[in-house]
């Protein structure tokens, strides 16, 4: 293939990813590929286990003394406002389900360097995120202890320096948990998540049962007593509880059959999520007064106290926050890894993150540098402002999903999709906007910790990413099979025979000018396998390969 000019600078750092290539290359990384082995159930699972964390446990406190008993509806509008998003993520989902989630999602729609931000603010969220879900994870175990034993861990061993303590011993425990199963394997990981997940749900619809025993209407009146002001901030407040329902979205590339799976596993993630939140709420606020829910730290277990006059409920809430906790902490580390998997397989950053052990299936590497990283923030970093800020990562993804369905939806019309958006572009546009109006809400040091972030990670990817990137090599895109991502390959989790000679169909592909695509060919033009290697596109392999 004969040499093109070089693009400028501007055009380089806008360059798309075609969704062709990307479904392509799904699975598939340095040493081997990923073992496709998750149902539709535990992809649910994996949502949920990622969204029902310690949130619903103590959010209750925060948010019933700003709206009283119609904190229930401040749980409905919020999984509405999640719903927008959710509703793009099953789209995109469906569409290029493969592990780098939004970060695959925005290179394919608005290019290389707006996807590596996604990608950077992602890390942030993820690594930052499960480390301060895993320092509550030893406090809520020294408090099981206190109740069911009587015996309390010190002090200096369950928190970190600067809290009153040296190293958080608990909280590298449970990530050390969580770097076990991940690296046994997707499968083995997911079964243990759906258990955990059951045992929690069973544990807050226990909670549900005990505290309608002392339902009192009451208590539901005045419904609306500090208005719909208190309602809508209310539902600013718990919306954060929502966040996780994108984790599925990650095991694109373990899904048997992610075309399909994927976008009904977030959807009803979503769907359960928002039933147990609204029951929960119901259940707690017809049982006690909402004026005495101000100050309470373990307002479920308060609940159920005054409900039967016994304090063993609220060690049985405990355990269900360790497990929830240690639910979260598994699959939002597994998320971490596979990001940075789709991420080192482009080339934006060393290509150690996309090794894949040929035995287990899994990037081994990836999860020892990831679970190194984690266990030292969460044994001797304080990060309860840290923690706070990375929220507004996860709102800057989301924003990026809804509007990747929109720019999908332009340039790659006839694209297949095992899912459409219903109230196209009115559900996307929304989506962004409730995100970005919660972002402009957040505190100012929220934002100044995203920019800083921003600014280290454009540093990065101009000094690394953009030299590696696999696309900027000429090795991006232009040896897709026509069959691939079009709705005829064959289903996931059958094996996949080596495409044949095919001429270019309609949908095309979608490779950047001047490189035109020739007329139907020979071998070049196809693929051994579904990764394409540097050598069918006739390009120069990458230096560091």
């Amino acid at each position: 293939m004969a040499q093109t000019t070089q693009p400028s600078l501007v055009a380089s750092l806008f360059r798309t990813k075609p969704a062709e290539q990307i479904v392509a290359e799904g699975g598939q990384g340095e040493g081997g590929g990923l073992r496709r082995s998750m149902t539709l159930f535990q992809l649910t699972l994996f949502s949920v286990g990622a969204t029902l964390g310690t949130g619903i446990f103590i959010v209750l406190g925060q948010a019933v003394p700003m709206a009283g008993p119609a904190v229930v509806l401040s749980f409905v509008i919020a999984a509405v406002t999640a719903l927008f998003s959710a509703l793009s993520y099953a789209e995109l989902a469906g569409t290029i389900p493969v592990s780098g989630s939004s970060y695959s999602y925005a290179y394919a729609t608005m290019g290389e360097l707006v996807a590596w931000v996604c990608g950077w603010c992602l890390m942030l969220e993820y690594a930052v995120s499960v480390s301060a879900v895993a320092v509550g994870w030893g406090q809520y175990i020294d408090n099981f202890l206190q109740q069911s034993i009587g015996v309390n861990l010190p002090n200096s061993i369950t928190s970190p320096a600067g809290h009153g303590g040296v190293i958080n011993i608990p909280a590298v425990v449970v990530v050390l948990f969580a770097m076990f199963l991940l690296l046994r394997g997707a499968a083995e990981s997911a079964t243990v998540n759906a258990v955990m997940v059951c045992a929690k749900i069973g544990i807050l619809i226990f909670f549900c049962i005990v505290a309608f025993a002392g339902f009192q209407s009451g208590n539901l009146a005045p419904f609306f007593p500090l208005g719909i002001a208190g309602v809508t901030g209310a539902a600013s407040k718990v919306f954060f509880s929502y966040i996780g329902f994108d984790a599925a979205s990650t095991a694109g590339e373990e899904a048997k059959n992610p075309k399909r799976d994927l976008p009904l596993a977030i959807i009803l993630s979503l769907v359960i999520v928002t039933i147990l939140y609204v029951a929960v709420a119901f259940a707690a606020v017809a049982a006690q007064p909402w004026q005495q829910f101000k100050g309470q730290e373990a307002s479920l277990a308060q609940v159920l106290t005054n409900a039967i006059g016994a304090n063993w409920p609220a060690t049985l809430l405990d355990l269900g926050a360790i497990i929830a906790i240690s639910s979260v902490v598994l699959t939002v580390m597994y998320g971490q890894t596979r990001i940075l998997f789709a991420m080192a397989r482009d080339g934006l950053i060393p290509k150690v993150f996309e090794r894949v052990n040929p035995r287990t299936q899994t990037p081994v590497t990836n999860t020892l540098i990831v679970t190194g990283f984690i266990a030292v923030l969460a044994a001797v970093v304080p990060i309860d402002q840290l923690a706070d800020a990375t929220s507004i990562g996860t709102l800057f993804a989301f924003a990026l999903v809804n509007v990747g369905v929109m720019v999908l939806r332009r340039t790659k019309p006839g694209l297949s999709r095992s899912f459409k958006t219903p109230l196209y572009p009115i559900t996307p546009i929304l989506g962004v906007t409730f995100c970005l109006y919660l972002m402009v809400r957040l505190a100012g040091v929220t934002w100044l910790v995203f920019l800083i972030w921003t600014v280290v990670g454009l540093i990065a990817y101009l000094s690394y990413g953009r030299r590696h990137s696999r696309l900027a090599r000429g090795n991006g895109g232009l040896a897709v099979s026509p069959g691939v991502g079009d709705g005829s390959e064959p289903p996931a989790g059958e094996p996949v025979a080596p495409p044949p000679h095919a001429e270019a169909g309609p949908g095309g592909i979608s490779a950047p000018p001047p490189a035109a695509i020739p007329a139907p060919r020979s071998a070049p033009g196809t693929l051994p396998a579904p990764r394409v290697p540097d050598s069918a596109r006739g390009a120069t392999p990458r230096s560091d390969e």
